[in-house]
């Protein structure tokens, strides 16, 4: 178990840090004001290697490991957690390809994917299947050398601004074993876009119901065998959950560091507000809880890169864990502002609103335990 990073891993950090200070945070609050995805600075981060951190390199990834990414998404997230869990986002749907992806695949989409010159999303959730994801009911029914597709899928993270959809579907009966993976080029006939929904935070990336209507999909988009579809998707949740629990932790921290630089400048009878002892205990609180969630998210991280058999349920527990504290920290460091807090320039507001979905994709903190209880029980008998 590793508690101190390597000078390989702090140069990764201080990297993502560097990009997030210069690149992200000066234009963090517009693009949640102005609703703007910003694809041009996700390029960007691509050219230091974000855009296929842990693709293997002979298409172009950067061959890192998920720890390494824990470390890059947190990192990124001190500047707009909503520019950083896009990116997460992204980097799972191109790592499904990798993972399970033959060669011919791999070779045709992710050059192009590491480079952020093709933006992917993430297709699972539908109007009527959310937490019951094997409950989807989008249909691909084989014609020759193509499936036809019917259905929609809901809350698509980035949809009609991105380029390709890892989307899974019906093939099969009902249930888990029925279900594949495509890709799918956005702009297939018979693909189309709802509005961008109006949401809480994640302003800076647009949100959409895909619908599909007699849409086309070659089979050879297909990854790997029929009816494994549903076994690809868990698989990629696992290390989304990691990432967007470093998301959770960077804009935690951002908040944190916001509410120590308030507390000194700011008086109230006749003393700073970091000299009072119940403010000063407030604060350790929250870097206490950071802490514990900082590493709780590297042992998961390192679990899973080992492939230990546990590292599903440790995922699932430094989601549930890290995604609470974070939005608690936020939250706190908001109350801390008092009234400024609550005003939009001050950046906290857009925190705590961007932090509390967190809790609720790459599986809801219910589901979290969920999977927890079921391995605790499981290992019982």
């Amino acid at each position: 178990m590793q508690f101190a990073l390597n000078e390989d891993q702090i140069a990764i950090r201080d990297m993502a840090l560097a990009f997030a200070a210069e690149k992200i945070a000066p234009h963090a609050l517009r693009w949640d004001e102005e609703k703007q995805f910003p694809v041009d600075v996700m390029r960007e981060a691509a050219t230091l290697g974000m855009g296929g951190i842990y693709i293997r390199d002979d298409v172009g990834g950067s061959a890192m490991t998920r720890f390494d990414a824990a470390l890059i998404f947190e990192a990124l997230a001190t500047g707009c957690p909503t520019t950083s869990a896009f990116i997460s986002i992204h980097n799972m749907a191109s790592w499904m390809i990798d993972a399970f992806g033959s060669d011919t695949q791999r070779h045709q989409w992710l050059p192009k994917l590491c480079t952020m010159e093709l933006i992917a999303s993430y297709c699972l959730t539908e109007p009527g299947a959310g937490s019951d994801a094997a409950a989807l009911r989008t249909r691909a029914v084989r014609d020759g050398d193509h499936y036809v597709l019917n259905g929609q899928k809901q809350f698509i993270s980035g949809a009609g601004g991105t380029d390709i959809l890892v989307a899974m579907v019906r093939t099969g009966g009902d249930g888990p074993g029925g279900i594949s993976t495509l890709v799918i080029d956005g702009k297939t006939p018979g693909v189309s876009f709802g509005a961008n929904e109006r949401k809480m935070g994640w302003n800076a990336q647009p949100t959409r119901a895909v619908m599909f209507e007699n849409a086309r999909v070659p089979v050879a988009n297909r990854l790997s065998e029929e009816g494994t579809g549903f076994k690809i998707a868990m698989a990629g949740l696992d290390g989304g959950r990691l990432n967007i629990t470093a998301c959770s932790l960077g804009g935690a921290q951002a908040a944190l560091d916001k509410a120590r630089t308030y507390m000194k400048e700011r008086k109230a009878f006749g003393k700073r507000l970091d000299e009072f002892q119940a403010l000063q205990f407030r604060l350790a609180d929250m870097a206490i809880e950071l802490e514990a969630a900082r590493t709780f998210l590297w042992r998961a991280a390192a679990a899973l890169d080992r492939k230990d058999p546990d590292a599903t349920m440790l995922c699932a527990m430094a989601k549930r864990f890290g995604t609470d504290v974070g939005f608690e920290v936020a939250n706190h460091a908001l109350q801390l502002h008092g009234g400024y807090g609550y005003l939009s320039e001050y950046g906290i507001e857009k925190i705590v609103r961007d932090l509390r979905v967190h809790q609720i994709l790459e599986g809801t903190n219910e589901i979290m335990r969920l999977i927890v209880a079921r391995k605790l029980i499981e290992g019982a008998r």
